[in-house]
């Protein structure tokens, strides 16, 4: 008997070719589509990029022959990931809306609707791949880097559980991206061209200001700028104590106020803004272009550096609280006292970089071998062994 899969067809390239890749293998294989959003008004195009995208995704499923429906996962959407975003950028805090739209609705919320319609397995058009071992009698799933390098999307799936990914296909994983476009043309799909998504996970086009101008209204506030000379930067060479105490030290962002600057420009509302933004200032005059090095939604305050080098923009560590740490690798849990030298990166797109990681009472810390700019809290930190990624926590402030 065929075993079936759902495939989260999205009206884009990548899940079009992985649905045809999995027919061909055998499987008996299902196009569902996740409508996510309703408000149409924050998108950049006049379009209705769901409907187009639903759209592309049923003559896909029309070609390749196989059963097509849309569910409509917009309330769990809202509540899991919408209302999260903005209550994180409430707070001071840049979230990963795709990080998590993976943990909570795709792997979790249409994984069960995809179960419940008796599926084997659910399988996306992520750049990544899985791979299965036994351990000390127990089947464990690694989750490695697509073979892609410009492409590999593994830190998106960075939350997911052995459970998740025991029911999880990638079957593109093992493709660049040319060979993907070149097989969805060979085989007349209508996606064959089209450009990648942009926007947020399953929504489409949406610009991110308007979109958090919905919830959090406007609040007029000033720029500072900080000098790249100001003393607070001065960091003499200290003994600590331990090296937790050190960790502490290299984990915690400079304490900003305005007597450390001058007045340049003015904002409406520090909310909106993030670590190391360039863009949206609105400030000129400057040698360099400013980039946000410090944001204070208590107080509404922007502070600004001039220049990517400035020492405002870098941390040497960064720090996650217990509960916000996540082994995919349940088998390398760290205990309390214990390090471990790894890969780590702090955005996507970031080339890995050298990192061990910390594991105390309080939580872990991340210290690079490297200093890293924009260390942005509420991102996710995902950290690696060889091409797998084993784990990741979300960045906290101390």
């Amino acid at each position: 008997m065929k075993k079936r899969v759902v495939v989260g067809l999205s009206g884009g390239v990548d899940s079009s070719v992985a649905a045809y890749l999995l027919k061909e293998q055998g499987y008996e294989v299902i196009g569902l589509f996740m409508k996510n959003w309703h408000d149409d008004s924050v998108t950049i195009s006049n379009e209705c990029p769901w409907l187009e995208d639903s759209n592309d995704a049923l003559m896909v499923a029309d070609k390749l022959g196989i059963p097509f429906q849309t569910v409509d996962l917009s309330e769990q959407y809202k509540e899991r990931i919408v209302d999260y975003m903005f209550n994180e950028y409430e707070n001071g805090r840049t979230p990963n809306p795709d990080v998590l739209c993976n943990r909570e609705i795709k792997f979790d919320v249409f994984m069960k609707i995809a179960l419940e319609l008796g599926a084997d397995f659910v399988a996306t058009g992520h750049y990544c791949r899985k791979q299965t071992q036994i351990i000390e009698g127990k089947e464990v799933h690694s989750l490695m880097a697509g073979v892609d390098p410009n492409k590999d999307q593994s830190y998106f799936l960075c939350q997911l559980s052995q459970e998740q990914l025991a029911k999880a296909l990638f079957p593109i994983g093992d493709l660049l991206k040319p060979k993907v476009r070149e097989i969805a043309a060979a085989n007349d799909l209508i996606t064959a061209e089209k450009k990648d998504s942009q926007g947020l996970c399953f929504i489409g086009k949406v610009r991110l200001p308007e979109f958090l101008q919905q919830q959090l209204k406007p609040k007029a506030g000033f720029i500072y700028e900080i000098s790249n000379d100001n003393s607070v930067f001065n960091k003499d060479e200290k003994v600590y104590d331990s090296l937790e105490e050190q960790l502490i030290a290299e984990s915690t962002s400079v304490r900003y106020n305005p007597e450390l600057g001058k007045k340049v420009g003015n904002h409406n509302g520090a909310h909106y803004y993030t670590i190391g933004q360039r863009k949206g200032l609105n400030v000129g005059g400057t040698v360099e272009p400013l980039f946000i090095i410090g944001t204070d939604v208590v107080e509404n305050a922007i502070y600004t550096g001039q220049g990517s080098q400035h020492p405002g923009l870098f941390r040497k560590s960064l720090f996650v609280k217990p509960e916000e740490i996540h082994f995919i690798r349940e088998d390398l849990i760290l205990k309390n006292g214990e390090s471990m030298d790894v890969m780590a990166r702090i955005r996507y797109r970031q080339p890995l970089q050298k990192a061990t990681l910390h594991k105390f009472e309080s939580g872990m810390y991340v210290q690079f071998n490297e200093y890293q700019s924009a260390i942005t809290e509420g991102q996710f930190v995902s950290w690696h062994l060889g091409e797998e990624l084993i784990g990741s926590g979300v960045i906290s402030k101390l």
